[in-house]
This record gives structure tokens, sequence and C-alpha cells, in this order.
């Protein structure tokens, strides 16, 4: 348990650290919290699961990712457009959008995934 702590906690550190630097590198800045966060955090969380669970299985938790992040990019692009034309409040776009994030992500889901 406690190696399984410290393997988390270098793999963690060190796969952030790295697209931090990654993100730092590029232009404008603001991609450097994107780089950080969730590339890293997916990575290490798979790495894990290779460890514990096998290749196959951290393979369909791979496919999910992509799939989240695909209906992730559908949420972001409908909020952003409900919120630039400001027509509704932020609360009433991130919740409509939150249905259409769970509409894809189940979508695509059942086409791609069966």
């Amino acid at each position: 348990m406690i190696s399984e702590l410290i393997f988390r906690f270098l793999a963690g550190g060190v796969v952030v650290s790295l697209f931090a630097m990654l993100g730092g590198a590029l232009r404008p800045k603001s991609f450097a919290g994107l780089f950080a966060a969730a590339p890293s955090v997916a990575l290490a969380t798979l790495s894990l699961t290779v460890l514990k669970k096998g290749k196959p299985y951290a393979a369909i938790e791979a496919q999910s990712m992509i799939l989240g992040a695909i209906a992730f990019f559908a949420y972001a692009s409908l909020v952003c457009r409900m919120l630039m034309r400001g027509k509704l409040h932020v609360v009433a776009a991130s919740t409509v959008a939150l249905l259409v994030w769970l509409i894809c992500a189940m979508g695509l889901r059942l086409i791609l995934v069966g």
C-alpha cells in the first residue's frame, strides 16, 4: 500500500511537471494549466491501471477517457457559444451543456463500444 502511494506521488509529480514545462513553453500562457492538469492525471492513472489490472483493462479505461474528452469538447464549445452570445446565465448554460455532455458521452459509448 505504501509503495503504491509513493509510486502515485512520483508518477503524478513527474508527469505533471513535464506537462507544466510543455505548457510553459507554449504561447499563450493559458495553455500551461491545460497541459499541466488533465493529460498528466490521465497518464498517471493509466500507468497505475496497467500495473494493477493489466493492459487490456487499461485500454478500456483509455477508450473511456477519449470518449469523455470528445464529449467534453462538445460541452465546452456549447457553453462558450451560449455565453458569448450573452443570452443565458452561466449556471443555465452550464446545466444545459451538461445534459449535452451526458448525451454525447453515452451516445458515443453506445455507438463505438456497443
